[in-house]
């Protein structure tokens, strides 16, 4: 007799985290991958030991939320400043099965205005100490591209 488990998102987001300490915790190396063009890298992109052009190195902690990890972009990118920027995150992982790499949408933030996502970390996300992080940045101008799971019709 097998028994399936069936957790929803919500109850992943109602976990208790555990309270990481700042001052006795290494931070990890967080592999940042962003693009302007409001969608995601390929998966394939980091196929074979490549990664793509556009990285950033920040050194963080599995607690730190999508709104943390946003300022920190703002940082380096003035354009991403604009009020009304959108921010799509998504981490890439190796699939245990095969030697490539998949991308899982995590959440979104938009700069200038409190979001439900804001306080996602990436532990509650399942993330792992060598994932990568992927954030798509949509300047305020341009609406965010419409999913590719959702349909049109």
């Amino acid at each position: 007799m097998a028994l399936e488990s069936r957790i929803t998102q919500e109850e992943i987001k109602k976990e208790p985290e555990k309270p990481i300490d700042r001052e006795k915790t290494c931070p990890l190396l967080l592999r940042v991958f962003t693009t302007n063009s409001g969608r995601h890298h390929r998966a394939d992109e980091f196929a074979r030991g490549n990664v793509p052009s556009s990285e950033l190195q920040i050194y963080t902690w599995m607690d730190a939320t999508l709104k943390e990890l946003t300022s920190l972009v703002k940082e380096v990118y003035p354009d991403a400043r604009k009020k009304g920027t959108h921010f799509s995150f998504a981490i890439v992982f190796p699939d245990l099965r095969g030697k490539v790499y998949r991308l899982k949408d995590i959440g979104n933030t938009l700069s200038g205005r409190k979001g439900a996502d804001d306080s996602m970390t990436l532990q509650s996300q399942r993330f792992q100490i060598g994932d990568y992080l992927d954030i798509a940045i949509t300047p305020p101008n341009r609406a965010p591209p419409i999913n590719p799971r959702m349909r049109p019709f």
